[in-house]
Parts: structure tokens; sequence; C-alpha cells
């Protein structure tokens, strides 16, 4: 007996590791600095030199690099320096092979930096890794049965099919020269750059991503009566990647996280130092997923010989929601009396951690924190910036009708707006727009039947059987299963009950007639 296949694409998880590494090292300040009087700030990020993947395991290496702004202990100048931070570190994944393509993320759990004395530096870190292995199968769909006499049980499906699943690189570079009234360039001491309200949108054979850039940095002018200066710019960005294969109508799974970010000074047309030039390098580890209508043989028999189903139990995915929803949280900050009072609010920035995600009725409740650094300046100008770390809890629901305990759905967490205001010299307003999208997967298990064999009808069971009977609807019962059970059709039973559809009610009276006689 003939089946018709058609293929469809599923991801499954081969493997996946975490693992956790901790930093503990003292830091010893370079003899071109000057003494530490006092920190400021630090910050940190990771670099990888190496991955590479073997049988059962993955190796990694890189660097932790933290970057600190201190006050020096003579003149009270601001400084900075940067320490790097080696590891290397081995995850255990089981069942992969060298080929196989790996997914690393990481999270810089904590860090802190301490003074030892104004030479020497205490850093602490626990940095968590986070890798997956995925593969791609391919599952045939009975969808068609070429035989007469054969009665086919259908169901049309709605599956998600992967279409494409790869990595790939969105390099976003812009330009900013200092406003007129700002001096020149003599050092950059700090910078930060964040990717806020990044917005991916597929088109044909290329990804639309768009967004803005918040960046800062603190340097050193040349104008000696006032030397430290700041400046702020929100850098909005509208670029494309080729994506082969991409279509429009394609529902995407994107994850984009910062691999590279930099700022470099370059003169202006003038040759002044006045340029600023911003390079960010997102990592997209892209799943794009198409909507396809499937009409899947779910069983088959016939009346005149035995029917023998063999296939396997498989899990299919079907779409049952996006959201892109926000959530907005605010709070105040109040200063202790050892952190100096505000003259102005200089920059202020964001991370969004969610750290318990629950599956609530029609929908999922994400509850986390947004670890928040606010750099400000006093009116003491022998100790003129100070820095407060806070934090802002928040508890949101995301609509998702239909959702079950047993769906699957991939959250992702970005903090899309922020501000922070002065209420006075010791209280500080924090408002925060985050963006929560969320992608929902139904799985459901069913018998893919991979081949139908026929026998010969047990022909001492048929002979038991009675040639005619009236049978009661049972609950559940369908008219296609009573037809299989009694060895006849569902057209025979609607003809010889006179019965317009093969819809039935329990306590219905059919009458039935057996189409094989012993």
């Amino acid at each position: 007996m003939e089946l018709r296949k058609e293929s469809v694409q599923m991801l499954h998880v081969k493997s996946r590791a975490t693992s956790q590494v901790t930093f503990d090292a003292d830091y010893n300040v370079p003899d071109a600095k000057p003494d530490m009087g006092r920190l400021i700030q630090s910050k940190g990020d990771i670099v990888m030199d190496e991955v590479r993947l073997s049988e059962g395991k993955a190796f990694i290496s890189g660097n932790l690099n933290a970057d600190v702004l201190y006050v020096g202990e003579e003149d009270q100048k601001v400084c900075s320096l940067a320490a790097k931070l080696p590891f290397d570190e081995t995850l255990n994944l089981e069942g992969i092979a060298g080929g196989d393509k790996m997914c690393l993320k990481w999270e810089i759990e904590d860090l802190s930096v301490h003074m030892i004395h104004s030479r020497k530096l205490n850093i602490k870190a626990i940095v968590t890794f986070y890798a997956v292995v995925d593969e791609m199968t391919g599952i045939q769909l009975p969808v068609e049965i070429s035989e007469d006499g054969i009665s086919v049980k259908k169901k049309k499906v709605q599956l998600m099919s992967l279409m494409v699943h790869k990595k790939d690189t969105l390099r976003i570079k812009d330009e900013v020269t200092l406003a007129s009234n700002k001096p020149n360039i003599d050092m950059l001491l700090w910078n930060t750059i964040e990717v806020r309200g990044l917005d991916l949108r597929l088109e044909d054979n290329m990804i639309k991503a768009r967004g803005e850039l918040a960046v800062f940095v603190l340097y050193s002018g040349e104008d000696e009566e006032n030397p430290l200066q700041w400046a702020e710019y929100v850098l909005p960005f509208n670029t494309e990647l080729d994506c082969t294969g991409c279509t429009a109508d394609m529902i995407p799974n994107i994850a984009a996280s910062v691999m590279h970010q930099s700022i470099e000074v370059k003169p202006d047309a003038d040759g002044e130092e006045r340029v600023l030039s911003v390079d960010v390098v997102l990592e997209l580890d892209m799943k794009l997923y198409r909507e396809e209508e499937h009409d899947l043989v779910l069983d088959v028999y016939s009346p005149l010989k035995e029917c023998i189903l063999q296939g396997k139990e498989e899990c299919l995915e079907s779409l049952l929601v996006r959201n892109d929803s926000k959530c907005r949280v605010s709070d105040r900050i109040e200063l202790k009396e050892s952190q100096g009072k505000i003259l102005q609010i200089c920059h202020s920035q964001g991370r969004v951690k969610v750290e318990k995600t629950k599956v609530v009725e029609n929908g999922i409740q994400a509850e986390g924190v947004v670890f928040l650094k606010i750099l400000y300046i006093t009116g003491n100008d022998e100790m003129p910036f100070y820095s407060v770390d806070g934090m802002l809890p928040f508890s949101h629901v995301i609509e998702a009708n239909g959702i079950t305990e047993d769906s699957t759905f991939f959250l992702q967490a970005d903090l899309e707006q922020l501000s922070t205001s002065m209420i006075d010299s010791n209280e500080i307003e924090v408002k925060a727009v985050i963006s929560l999208n969320v992608l929902v997967l139904q799985c459901e298990k069913r018998m893919i039947i991979s081949k139908v064999e026929e026998q010969p009808l047990d022909m001492q069971k048929i002979q038991a059987m009675p040639g005619i009977t009236v049978y009661v609807v049972k609950s559940g019962d369908t008219m296609w299963d009573i037809a299989k059970h009694f060895y006849t059709t569902v057209e025979e039973i609607c003809t010889l009950n006179e019965l317009e559809s093969d819809q039935v009610t329990p306590g219905m009276p059919l009458l039935l007639v057996k189409k094989v006689e012993g």
C-alpha cells in the first residue's frame, strides 16, 4: 500500500550544557596610571577567542574584560584602566560531534571591583555560559493513500516547518561630531553603547533591522579650565542583512546579542579630534519558520482486508501565538550620605534580567530586575563624580491565549527606554520601558504512519460478529470509528440509516450491516 508523504522540518535540542566560571583575581595598576583614590564605576564584557567542538565536549577560551573608572589619589583627576582576566572552560555535551553547530551565550552574573590599596584591585565575577546544540530533522507526514477500497481518516493540521537555521552577524557603524560648544577630545576615558528598540523585519532574501544606539562618552578635553567633558547621543540605525531563503511571510525567532562594540576618536575635516566613530557587531541566531497546512493521515482500514499500521510517535509543532508586550516600571532611588549630593545626572544605563517565568491562565508571567548604573556629578570639585547602582524589579503578564504547561515558548527581554531625573539632591526618579517578546508553540504528540501492511482478515473473528446489529452511539464515538469496528463503511451506514451527514450524537441508534460475510 503506497503512502504519499510531505516533509516538515523540525528543530530538536541534541544537547545542552550550563557552566559557571568564577573569577577572583588581584590586578596591579599599570605604572603609567596614577594611584587610585576612589572607585567610581566598573563594567565588564566577555570576548571569546576560541570555540571548538569535539566528541562530546566544547572547549571555549577568551577574556573577561573589566573596565574601571576612578579618581586619582593625589591630583583628583578622573582616570580609567582596563584589566583582562583569561579563562579556559570545557563543557560536556553528550552526543555531539565535531561538525555540529553550537549556540553559545553568556551572562555576567556579578562583577565587583574593590580597592586593596592605591596600586592594587581585587576583581570578582561569576560568568554563566549556556551552550545548546540543535539539530534539524525532517518528519515525513503521510498525506494520501493511492488505493481503492481503503477508508482513510484525515485531519488538516497547521504546522511550523523550519526553513532557515543559521547564525550571522549584523554590523552597525555610525559617526557623530561633537557639538561646537564642546572642546576637542584629548583622551577618551569612559564609554557605553546600548542597543535599544531593536526591530527585525523579514523581507524576501533579507532581514531589515532598525533601532537606536544610545552612546555615552566621558573624555578629557583640551580646555584646561574645564578638562572633564561628557556627551550623550542617540544614533538611529536602519540597515539590512542578506538572508538567502528568507521570505516576508515567515515567522522569525531571532536572538540578538552584542558580539563586539567600540568607539574610536577620529579627526574632523579640520584635523581636530572631534569625531566619534561607533562600531557595534550583533550576532543573530536565526530560526525562521513557515506555517504549512497538511492533510495528515491519522488512520486507515478496509472492510475487505486487515491494515497493519507501522510508525512512531512524533511531536508536531504549531504556532499558538506571537506577542510583543511592553512593561512600564518606575521607582525612586535614594542616595546614602556617603555617595554625595547630586548636582547633575550625567548618564544612566540599564540591563534587563528575567529571573522567573511561569505559565498562568492565558499568559506567561515574567518576573525580573532592571539593573541600573547612574553616573552623576556633585558640587564638590575635589570629588566631582559619583556612581550609584540600583535595581528596578518588575512583574508582567504577557498575554498568550490557550497556552498550557506543555507549550514551548521563547521569550526575549530588552530595555527599550530608560530615563532618570533628579527629584532633589538626594533622590532620583527612574522610568523604564521593557520589551517582552514571546513566541509560543504548541506541541501535539501524534502517531505518524510510516508504512501500512495488508493482511487477510481474521475470518473466525468476522464469523463471530452478527451480520446485522443496532448500535447506540456512545460519547466520543465518530461515524468513522464505528464503521471501522463493525467492518463496514461510513457511506453504507449513512445510506442504511438515511442520514444526510456523518455527524453522530450520543444515544443515536444506528442500523449496521457487516459488509464481509464469514
